[in-house]
């Protein structure tokens, strides 16, 4: 099914929601460090997103069909956990790897859907390198895309890139539309190749979050029926955005003050405007 591009007033209520998405992730950073569980962090992004911003966490009893309710208001993924790791009890330690995503709703019910990498204390060189390469390849998939080109040309971008440094690309989660609804199509995979899929047009909006693991790429469902984590038990990592087609290239909406700048490789490839605050630097 072909995605439907965003109206004017669409494409502004998104600003607004995704930026705030980015700002939870910017208010939860200075608490992420040995001794917090990812309890606790849950509990701070909560009041954060519904007494300070005013928004609804989305994944707060999220049960799409099949699934139980999603019981927290992050997804915390730490280490061998490749995707929708629950909050819960565990307390971080120096060397571990977490991936927080957090998507709050607006009351105009917009959703703000991004995820970063946390390395607590001293991270290994194995998770730092990890770490980087998937952000890397994030803002390699974000630098594809432009009017004109396709859904293969972002899934190709991550891969190559991926599998030269010896990793792997989850394949069955991807990134997805989103507005109103927190998961509507386009499926944006993130391995592929060029000139294949929906041809991107201005005024789509979709995340673009690869999953790569340090190991193989095959996964394990764990039996509380959300946690997923790499079947070798080796690390992964994730990192997410949202993006807006534009009629020049792309916009980058989870962008805050907090936010990570674009790794140097990717700056000359990037148009003009891609990330709102460096153009206004």
């Amino acid at each position: 099914m072909a995605s439907t591009p965003k109206t004017l007033d669409e494409i502004e209520g998104m600003r607004v929601a995704c930026r705030l998405g980015s700002e939870v992730l910017d208010y939860i950073t200075p608490f992420v460090k040995p001794g917090v569980t990812t309890g606790e962090l849950d509990r701070l992004a909560y009041e954060y997103m519904v007494n300070v911003q005013g928004t609804t966490p989305a994944t707060l009893n999220y049960a799409p069909p099949g699934y139980p309710p999603f019981p927290g208001s992050i997804c915390a993924s730490l280490n061998d956990v490749i995707c929708h790791g629950i909050p819960g009890d565990r307390m971080l330690k120096s060397g571990d790897a977490l991936n927080i995503d957090i998507t709050p709703i607006t009351k105009d019910g917009y959703h703000g859907d991004n995820s970063r990498m946390y390395l607590v204390g001293e991270p290994s060189i194995m998770a730092r390198r990890l770490s980087e390469i998937t952000f890397e390849c994030m803002w390699l998939g974000i630098a594809a895309v432009k009017p004109g080109k396709h859904l293969g040309d972002i899934g190709h971008a991550i891969q190559q890139h991926a599998e030269k440094a010896g990793y792997s690309v989850v394949r069955e989660f991807c990134g997805h539309g989103v507005g109103r609804v927190f998961h509507e199509e386009p499926q944006v995979l993130h391995y592929g190749r060029p000139g294949t899929l929906e041809e991107l047009k201005p005024g789509m909006i979709f995340t673009i979050e690869p999953m790569i693991n340090a190991g193989r790429r095959d996964i394990k469902e764990m039996p509380d029926g959300w946690t997923i984590k790499t079947k070798d038990r080796s690390l992964s990592a994730q990192w997410e955005h949202t993006v807006l087609v534009t009629e020049t290239g792309v916009e980058v909406l989870t962008m805050s003050a907090g936010s990570p700048p674009p790794p140097a490789i990717v700056l000359p490839l990037l148009n003009p405007g891609a990330v709102p605050a460096l153009a206004a630097a």
